[in-house]
Order: C-alpha cells, then structure tokens, then sequence
C-alpha cells in the first residue's frame, strides 16, 4: 500500500521505517525542510530508528521523506502523528487542523485515515473527521475508513519497542475498525481493539494521568521524608518487594516530554469544558510536579549557604538536560526549567549532556561542556538532573566537591540525594 505518514518526530518516523520495512511504500511528510533534508541524507534524530535502518528504508526506496504536500497524493493509509501542545492551558489543534485539510485534498473512496496524536475524548470524531469530509466531499465510514490508535512511543526503551508494544486501535465504525486493525496487524506483534475513537483517546489520557499522578505521589513524599529524616529510597524500594497492589514510581526533580507536562491537562480541560468540573486529581499532580524545578533550586541553595555561599555568583554543573535517561529529547524538560531559574539568580551554570544535541532549544546563557575532572572540581554544586549511563559515576563522586543527586545514583559523603 501507499502510506503516508504525516509528522516525522519521535512518535511519526518509528512509525513510518517500520510501515517501510514490512513492504509499504512510504511517504514520511513533514513540513520541516531541514528535518526532510537529514531524514533524506540518512541522518536519524531520533534514538528509536538509527541511522542505518534509516540508510537501509531510503536504499530500498520503500521510504522517502518529503515536504511537499503534492507527494501525499494516492494514499491507501494516511497516519497523522503531529504535535499538540497547550495553548494558554487548552489544546492547540492546530496542527490537527492543517494535517486534516492537506490530506482531504488527496482523500478517495476506500482510503484509511488514522489520527495518532494525543487529545481529548471527542478530537476524531468531532474535529478530524469533520475537515476531512469538507475538504473531500467524502463522508466517513461510508465512503472512507476513519479511526484513532493512541502512539505509545517510549524514547530510549530497548524492551519495550515500536513492534512490541500493543497498540490500541479503533474506528468509526466496523469497517473502519478492521481496516485500522489490520493496517497495525501488520506492523506490530499485538493489537487491541476498543468501542469507538473516544475509548482510544480515553485510554492514552489514562495511561499518562496515572503515571503523571503517581509521580506527583512520590516528590511530594520526597519532600517530607527529607524533613522527617527518612531515607525516602529506601522505603520506595522496601515497598516494592511487594508482589501485589503495588507499582513503583521514584521521584525526580520534575516531568517532561509531551506525555506528562500536558497529556493529563488535556482530560482536565474536556471535563472542565463538558461537564464544568475539575479534575482535582490532574490539577494537583500539575501543581507538585510542575513545582519540582523550584523545589531542585532551592536544594541547591541550601547546599550553598550550608558553605556560606549565594547562588549569585557560584559556579554549578548540571548532569543532564533530557527529561529522560539515555534520549536526547529535551521537549518540556525541568532540566532545562532549573537551568534558567539558577541563571535568573546569578549563578554561573553549565551543562554536560553528550545526547541532546547543540540544536536543541535551550537558554542562550547556558555554558554547554564535558564532565571532565576539572570541570566537575571547578563546580561548587554538581546537580545529576538526568542519569544517563554514560556518565561516569564514580568520577563524579571523586571529583566533585558537593553533588545533588535527584535520581538516586550515587552514594558517598558528598552526596546529597533528592
């Protein structure tokens, strides 16, 4: 079949290499020239699809990445997989919207358009679905199959990939259901079908609201164990030797990516909007979660006072700028949230990430370097923010003077964990 796939992120281009690698032909659209362009020159930017199964897709010409929106003509199966962000505190669908109205000008009879972007219970069938039959003259169901199947991507995970995690899936209707199931029937090893589209949103807000929640549980648990002058670990790893009704969460000094920091605020605006109720559950964990990096900075002000020492003027070193372990992705990192509180108050603050590339969106102010001895000795704090494998740990702890360790890592008189 003709695939096109419409966004080449982290969630669109896994999708697209895989779809190329079982036989589609495959059209990765992005509207971003430079990312079409390295995309086209074998040059992967995102950890999931290496270079050389990239390399291989183009060779085979089973996969090509275009901006040009002419090149999604004749689709058998269109899959969108754009960004949706908030706006303001509500969703910016926007880029739903634009995807909707180019595939519409390409739609025909017996085609298959499935919408993976995270939303809100209610997007493909009152949003999508309605652009589309504009735009196409074509009514959905009827004359086109029409579905949602949440994206599932985990950045990084090498258990847990593309092919091997279970995919949601659904439709407008039966046919359209079939249709969707048996496009991903292909692709991956497991399929799960549900009732209708809203049951699919649903679902992917859910995933994400608990663990969004149970995050907030933790660093908020955190925080007062240290007052009470617990070993919060400890007791994080003593309950989860129980091999029932319990699963493990650790804190951290805040949530990133695109799941966490918005997903849940998508099921929290809906209710508000539908039913005129809060999500007391969403909001709360917002408020903890989103108040890590402040909490971070002011650990490392005590630190400094503990040395009679201000913020203004001390130099600090920050292991890791992804929100995540062993990625590059920097999207909504508090990371890069604590980096620019310090330098609002004064301190002289540099950064040591080997995965998120010099391109990555970060403060200008912000001093990129190598964890080398010298740099972490010239440190007067030393801040693990992201716990990639391949820092080297137990320099740190020998050269560090002071290390505030918000994942748990490292052990030693120097070391202060979160």
């Amino acid at each position: 079949m003709r695939v096109v796939v419409v966004g080449q992120g982290y969630v669109g281009l896994p999708l697209a290499v895989r779809a190329a690698e079982v036989g589609h032909q495959v059209i990765g659209y992005d509207v971003d020239e430079r990312r079409v362009k390295s995309l086209a020159a074998g040059e992967s930017y995102v950890e999931d699809v290496t270079s050389e199964r990239l390399a291989r897709a183009l060779e085979r010409g089973t996969y090509r990445p275009s901006e040009l929106a002419r090149d999604c003509g004749g689709f058998d199966v269109a899959v969108v997989t754009v960004p949706t962000p908030l706006q303001d505190g509500a969703p910016d669908l926007r880029y739903i919207e634009e995807s909707a109205h180019t595939l519409a000008r390409f739609l025909r009879p017996g085609a298959t358009v499935i919408l993976e972007s995270t939303t809100y219970p209610g997007t493909t069938e009152e949003l999508f679905a309605p652009i589309l039959e504009d735009g196409s003259g074509l009514t959905a169901g009827a004359d086109f199959h029409l579905g949602y199947s949440p994206e599932r991507i985990d950045p990084g995970n090498t258990v847990w990939g593309f092919q091997q995690t279970p995919k949601v899936v659904s439709g407008v209707d039966a046919a359209s259901l079939k249709a969707v199931e048996a496009f991903y029937g292909q692709l991956v090893d497991t399929t799960v079908p549900v009732r209708s589209p809203k049951e699919a949103e649903l679902a992917k807000l859910l995933e994400n609201t608990f663990r969004h929640v149970n995050i907030a549980l933790v660093n908020e648990i955190a925080m007062f164990a240290r007052h009470l002058d617990i070993d919060v670990w400890q007791s994080i790893e003593a309950a989860s030797s129980k091999p029932f009704g319990f699963m493990k969460f650790t804190p951290g000094p805040g949530v990133g990516g695109h799941c966490l920091p918005i997903d849940p605020s998508y099921l929290n605006w809906r209710v508000q909007r539908e039913l005129g109720q809060n999500f007391r559950f969403v909001e709360l964990a917002n408020d903890i979660n989103n108040h890590m990096p402040e909490y971070v900075t002011r650990r490392v002000m005590d630190a400094l006072n503990a040395k009679r020492r201000s913020v203004n003027g001390s130099r600090i070193l920050l292991l890791g700028l992804a929100y995540k372990k062993n990625t590059g992705d920097a999207r909504e990192s508090p990371a890069v949230r604590i980096a620019e509180l310090l330098l609002d108050m004064g301190a002289k603050v540099r950064a040591v990430d080997p995965h998120v590339v010099e391109s990555v969106k970060v403060d200008a102010r912000l001093a990129r370097v190598e964890a080398t001895r010298k740099e972490l000795a010239a440190a007067d704090v030393v801040v693990l923010l992201t716990d990639h494998d391949c820092f080297d740990y137990q320099t740190i702890t020998e050269h560090a003077s002071f290390v505030l360790d918000t994942r748990n890592r490292m052990t030693g008189p120097k070391v202060e964990v979160l």
